[in-house]
């Protein structure tokens, strides 16, 4: 592919979270409109069933509660099919919600898809990332290239939840 990608997009606090209705993984339609009132964590991760992303999810898995209790829902967003997530949810006894983006058109709008470095090579890919979006629907915080070890304990820390 000769044409270059566009210069991807960066969100910051205060920008509006761009909307989105994705299908969870039992295909219902999960819409982030529908969460205002609420703060989310948005999370963008390349792939289920990996050993980086089954880590991530897992940890927000386990701080679901007292993010809950915090007032804070969550979503992780990847490119996965339905099925995969919903194979991914059982296989890890996941709690939290999945949504499916097989176009890439909600990653690439939270400047969570575009060119990044793989083993020294740069590739077209999810960029693993995380936003908190406020009850008014605005960027609170955005991290892109998080780790995926580690991140979740970092947001707490971060939100001041311990």
């Amino acid at each position: 592919m000769s044409e270059t990608a566009p210069a991807p997009v960066r969100l910051a606090p205060g920008d509006p979270a761009p909307d989105f209705t994705l299908p969870d993984a039992d295909g219902t339609p999960v819409s982030l409109a529908d969460r205002r009132g609420r703060r989310v964590i948005v999370y963008c991760y390349p792939a289920a069933l990996t050993p980086g992303c089954t880590t991530q999810a897992v940890d927000f898995t386990a701080a679901a509660g007292d993010l809950a209790e915090a007032g804070l829902d969550i979503i992780g967003i990847s490119p996965d099919p339905p099925e995969k997530l919903a194979r991914f949810r059982e296989q890890e006894g996941l709690g939290i919600t999945l949504v499916s983006d097989p176009d890439k058109t909600v990653l690439a709008a939270y400047g969570a898809f575009g060119t990044k470095k793989l083993y020294g090579k740069e590739v077209q890919g999810v960029i693993r990332s995380t936003f908190v979006v406020d009850a008014e629907g605005r960027i609170e915080r955005a991290a892109y290239n998080v780790k995926a070890t580690g991140h979740v304990a970092k947001l707490r820390r971060d939100l001041g939840l311990g």
